[in-house]
C-alpha cells in the first residue's frame, strides 16, 4: 500500500502547477497556525493519546484539509509533512505504523485535492464556499474522500492486523469519534475560506484549536468516567446515568422499561482453559454482538465480570422475551478468533449465556428493584440448566 501510495503521490507531484509566491505565504501561514497548534497542546496530545486504544482523532485535519484545497499538491505535502514530523515526538508509536499513516494522511490530502479540481472549483478562489453552491457542494465532497481515503487505508489495516476478531469500534472509532473528524474538517473548510479571503484571520483559527483540543480531552474524560475500557460500552456508572434518566420519562408517560441481564455461562472455563487474554476477547466480541442486535435507544452496560445489562426502552414483557431470545440465540453462534495461553490463533466457539428478564413497572419501580428482579431471574434460569431466559416474577417483591 505504502509503495503503491508513494507512486500516486509521485505522479501528483509531476502533473502538478509550479507553486506561485501566494502559494508560498499561504503554505507559510498553514506551517505556523499548525505549529502554533502543536507546540501548545502537546502535552494535552499525549495524554489523549496514552487514553486511547483505538483510533484517535488529532485534530490535525484543521490545517491539512484546507492546504489539501488551497494548495498545489507539492505544498500541501509540504505541510502534512511538517505536521507529522511534529506529531512524531508526541505519538511514540513504532516506526513502521507512523511512517504508514504519515502516507495516509498524504494521500488523503492528494485526492481531496484533486477531487476539489475536479469539480471545477478553482482552488485559491476567493469565492470558495461562500459566494456559490456548487463551491460549497465541492468542499463537502472533497472533505468525504479526505475522511474515506483514512477509513479505508488505517481501518483496513487496523482490521488486517488485529489479533482477534476486529470490531467496528476498534476499527473506525466510535460516533463520537467520527463525529470530531467532522467538525474538524469543517474548521479545516473554515480555515481556507479565511486564508484566501482575510489570512492574517488565520490566526484565530490557531487559537480555536487550542480551546478546541481542550474541549476534546475534557470530552475524553467524561466518556472515559461513564465506560467500560475493556468492552467500550457503559460501565455501571454511565449506564445507571442513563438508565435512570429512562425510567423517569417512562414514568412520566407511563410506557414500559425491560431490563436484560446477561450472564455468560461457564466463562471461567474460558479464562482457565485459553488464558485472561481469550477472556477479554470474548467479553469484547459479545458486547460488539450486544450493539449489532439492539437498537440505537437501548443501553448496553456491563455489570462487572461476564454480566451485561441492556435496558430497552418502551417495551413490554412479551417483546423483551422475544429481544432476550436473539440476544441469547446471537451469543451461541458467536465465532471468537482469538489465542490459547501458548498464544496461537484459535477460535472459541458454542458459548451460551442466561439470561433475566424484568420489566418497569410490572416487576418493579426503581432502578435498584429492577435490577434486583433481574438477577433473581438470572439465578432462576441457571437453576433451570443455563442457556436460557427466565422473566421475573410478577409479583414486586420477588415472592
Amino acid at each position: 500500500m505504502e509503495l503503491v501510495t508513494l507512486v500516486g503521490l509521485a505522479a501528483a507531484i509531476a502533473n502538478a502547477p509550479p507553486p506561485d509566491v501566494t502559494d508560498w505565504l499561504r503554505c507559510a501561514i498553514l506551517a505556523g497556525g499548525a505549529t502554533i497548534h502543536i507546540q501548545l497542546t502537546h502535552r494535552q496530545e499525549e495524554r489523549r493519546r496514552n487514553r486511547t486504544r483505538t483510533v484517535l482523532i488529532d485534530l490535525t485535519a484543521v490545517w491539512v484539509f484546507p492546504a489539501a484545497i488551497i494548495l498545489p499538491v507539492p505544498l500541501a505535502l509540504l505541510v502534512v509533512g511538517l505536521v507529522r514530523v511534529q506529531r512524531w515526538f508526541i505519538a511514540r508509536r513504532p516506526a513502521h505504523n507512523f511512517v504508514f499513516s504519515s502516507i495516509t494522511h498524504g494521500a488523503a490530502a492528494t485526492l481531496a485535492h484533486l477531487t476539489f479540481g475536479a469539480l471545477g472549483a478553482p482552488a485559491g478562489s476567493p469565492i470558495i464556499g461562500i459566494e456559490a453552491l456548487w463551491e460549497f457542494g465541492a468542499f463537502v465532497i472533497a472533505g468525504l474522500v479526505y475522511e474515506a481515503v483514512q477509513v479505508a487505508y488505517i481501518g483496513g489495516i487496523l482490521a488486517l492486523g488485529a489479533a482477534a476478531t476486529p470490531t467496528v469500534r476498534n476499527v473506525l472509532g466510535s460516533k463520537a469519534d467520527n463525529l470530531l473528524e467532522a467538525v474538524t474538517i469543517g474548521l479545516g473548510a473554515v480555515t481556507a475560506i479565511l486564508l484566501v479571503t482575510v489570512p492574517p484571520a488565520v490566526g484565530i483559527m490557531a487559537v480555536v484549536t487550542v480551546v478546541f483540543n481542550r474541549l476534546a480531552e475534557i470530552d475524553q474524560l467524561q466518556n472515559d468516567v461513564r465506560t467500560d475500557s475493556k468492552t467500550g460500552v457503559y460501565n455501571m456508572r454511565g449506564w445507571s446515568e442513563r438508565a435512570e434518566r429512562a425510567l423517569a420519562r417512562a414514568g412520566r408517560s407511563g410506557n414500559d422499561v425491560a431490563l436484560l441481564m446477561l450472564d455468560l455461562d461457564h466463562f471461567k472455563w474460558i479464562n482457565d482453559t485459553f488464558g485472561h487474554p481469550a477472556g477479554d476477547d470474548v467479553l469484547i466480541m459479545v458486547a460488539q454482538a450486544l450493539s449489532e442486535v439492539t437498537r440505537p435507544s437501548d443501553v448496553i452496560g456491563r455489570f462487572g465480570g461476564e454480566e451485561f445489562l441492556l435496558l430497552l426502552p418502551d417495551t413490554d414483557s412479551d417483546t423483551a422475551i422475544a429481544a432476550a431470545e436473539r440476544v441469547r440465540q446471537t451469543i451461541g453462534e458467536l465465532k471468537i478468533n482469538t489465542t490459547d495461553k501458548r498464544g496461537s490463533q484459535t477460535v472459541i466457539t458454542g458459548r451460551t449465556a442466561s439470561i433475566g428478564v424484568a420489566v418497569y413497572p410490572k416487576h418493579a419501580d426503581t432502578l435498584d428493584s429492577l435490577l434486583h428482579a433481574a438477577d433473581r431471574a438470572v439465578y432462576a434460569a441457571k437453576e433451570a440448566g443455563r442457556d436460557q431466559v427466565s422473566l421475573a416474577s410478577a409479583e414486586r417483591n420477588g415472592t
